[in-house]
């Protein structure tokens, strides 16, 4: 591309993976850096260096104008050199100059190296710090595991087929390897190795390796057949933490802890137990098929997407970091959290193939169908959220923490209760996209490039310019620059929320209409639920649980409200309405806040329990109170 290319291309997007400006009157260390990185970075096919480029301040909107180079042709020569000599292989780079308002710039284009010669790295800098990757629009050192990558590709190796010097061949499970060759047999009853003894399925797994005359486990070996003594000597981190919290946030009271279960297996029965007791505590919707007369409970996300999920942790983890895969159960969401980020660019995920740290690990696990290894995992994810009406999963992947973390809502896009909320920004003329992105918001607290476009299915300079919109529209502040560029909530998008929440309520306008997938009534149980007349008053109470009520005061703990709503739906049922007149509460808040939650953990109960948004929809305890009035 040309200079005018580059800068127009740069001006259009908050930030960009394969163009980087620099001001350039001379090569510098920052220059070079972004060669090394657009060098080395697997997939992206090279990219841009601007020379000549200026980044104005004191603009509402980042804009590059351009400067221009005092002398273009010394600035090639010199760049041409160095390219040349200052880099362990020399890198043969594209020049080309041109002018923009009669200022010389030059656009330089850096060829991605040859996987062979992986990784670019400055001679006068010891590895890992002497190389780069480009991950965004950022050029970030180079650490032990993306040197792993690199000499993966060129020799083959990896961390998950070290040899364990001091393991042999009893720290292997005879259970684990007979679940392997069962799954296997499902998969494919012809496979060849079925009809091997154990050391030679291990050995063709590449789960042990010879030292001498002996066989020894490999890390893989161990993870996916090892012993529980073997595991906790060994890998004595390497487990799943299923943690349950109370509300959004994380343990905002510290006088209520959140509940914990630690999982330790080999790792194909520790994904059969993790997708377990995901399944079992998620929200669960029914289907009723044609011509069935019993319906068919199914959980709030598919199931098909939490296994992928539970198996993208296992597989891409990394096993160099002593640390635990966290699963985290919030009121209206699930966070999935693994050790090692991601090898892949954010922008990148979901396109077709796959780069994964534990290629060994990987192979048994798609052996066994339980993962692919073509990449499509996370658009499978997307597709399948997507089709029951729930937000695609978003994906962030953090080199600084090095973890990996997906995070599925429990929330389905735009209930009736959504467009109630929406319409204090009727005026504003929002579209669909900028609706959900706003729900999103409310729900998580802040957005970003990379979320916009997964839950709106754009592109960048799409998601960029809506996202800019509502900044400007006072409902957004922006935070961050260039790559760490994110949005949060303001004022006037929260606050009136608990102010006019009852008025909405009331007043709800038309949802639109929605695609059920075909020959299926799917109901479920986290949506909003109707309005229904609010003709109960605080002295229609039993006294004692009137004094209660009273007493509750203006801000109260969680637990309690929460035991008072108990108590109350113990007397009998009630509706949403009737709770919120009772404990002077906002309807709106009081579902999403208590009354959702309760109803996942069990508390309470729906009266009409196959049909959770009828009019008459009520709750009630779900076991009698100790003192009861």
């Amino acid at each position: 591309m040309t200079p005018r290319d580059l800068l127009e291309q740069l001006n259009e997007l908050d930030e960009h993976t394969r163009i980087e400006a620099k001001t350039a009157g001379e090569i510098g260390k920052s220059a070079l850096e972004t060669i090394c990185a657009f060098a080395n970075e697997p997939g992206l096919g090279g990219g841009w260096l601007l020379l000549g480029a200026t980044l104005e301040e004191g603009t509402l909107f980042r804009h590059y104008a351009a400067s221009g180079l005092p002398d273009p042709d010394k600035i090639s020569r010199d760049l041409a050199s160095q390219c040349a000599g200052i880099f362990n292989r020399p890198l043969r780079i594209q020049i080309e100059s041109g002018q923009i308002n009669g200022r010389n710039l030059l656009a330089v284009f850096i060829p991605e190296a040859e996987p062979a010669e992986k990784p670019i790295h400055f001679q006068n800098r010891p590895l890992p710090a002497g190389a780069f990757r480009r991950i965004g629009s950022a050029d970030v050192r180079c650490t032990d595991d993306d040197l792993a990558v690199f000499f993966q590709e060129r020799r083959g190796d990896s961390f998950d087929g070290m040899m364990l010097r001091d393991a042999d061949l009893t720290a292997f499970d005879p259970a684990a390897v007979a679940e392997y060759r069962r799954l296997r047999a499902e998969s494919n009853p012809a496979a060849e190795e079925l009809r091997w003894n154990d050391e030679e399925l291990l050995h063709a797994l590449r789960c042990v390796t010879r030292d001498g005359t002996a066989f020894r486990p490999t890390v893989a070996g161990l993870l996916l057949f090892g012993t529980p003594q073997a595991l906790r000597r060994w890998f004595p981190m390497m487990r799943v933490d299923y943690i349950r919290v109370p509300g959004r946030e994380w343990v905002p009271d510290p006088e209520h802890r959140f509940e914990s279960v630690e999982l330790r297996a080999p790792l194909i029965p520790l994904i059969r137990r993790a997708r377990a007791s995901i399944l079992d505590d998620l929200p669960k919707a029914f289907s009723l098929p044609p011509g069935q007369l019993h319906r068919k409970d199914i959980p709030l996300v598919p199931d098909r997407v939490i296994r992928e999920a539970v198996v993208n942790a296992v597989m891409h983890r990394s096993y160099r970091v002593q640390g635990a895969i966290q699963i985290i159960r919030y009121a209206n969401r699930l966070e999935i959290r693994n050790p090692g980020h991601s090898l892949v660019a954010e922008d990148r995920l979901g396109e077709p193939g796959s780069e994964t740290r534990n290629p060994i690990i990987a192979a048994v696990l798609h052996d066994t169908n339980l993962a692919e290894t073509k990449g499509s995992g996370i658009r499978v994810m997307r597709q399948l959220m997507d089709e029951v009406g729930l937000t695609p999963p978003t994906f962030e992947s953090d080199r600084e923490r090095n973890q990996f973390v997906v995070t599925m809502l429990f929330h389905h896009f735009l209930s009736p209760e959504d467009w109630s909320w929406l319409r204090q920004f009727q005026e504003i003329e929002l579209s669909d996209e900028e609706a959900k992105a706003l729900v999103f918001v409310r729900e998580l607290g802040a957005i970003h490039n990379a979320a916009y476009r997964t839950i709106n299915h754009v592109d960048v300079l799409a998601a960029s310019q809506h996202l800019r919109r509502l900044r400007n529209h006072g409902l957004l502040q922006q935070k961050g620059k260039g790559a760490d560029t994110y949005y949060v909530p303001t004022e006037k998008l929260i606050s009136p929320w608990q102010a006019r929440s009852n008025e909405l309520a009331a007043n709800p306008p038309p949802a639109p209409a929605t695609t059920k997938p075909s020959g299926q009534s799917i109901q479920p149980e986290a949506q909003s639920i109707l309005p229904t007349p609010q003709s109960i008053q605080l002295t229609d109470l039993p006294e004692p649980l009137a004094i209660q009520v009273r007493h509750l005061g203006g801000r109260p703990r969680r637990d309690a409200i929460r035991a008072i709503i108990r108590e109350l739906c113990a007397w009998r049922p009630l509706a949403a309405d009737e709770l919120a007149t009772l404990l002077g509460r906002t309807r709106i808040h009081l579902v999403n806040e208590h009354l959702s939650p309760m109803l996942a953990e069990g508390v309470l109960t729906h009266t009409i329990p196959n049909q959770p948004r009828h009019p008459q929809q009520k709750y009630r305890a779900t076991a009698p109170q100790e003192n009861k009035p």
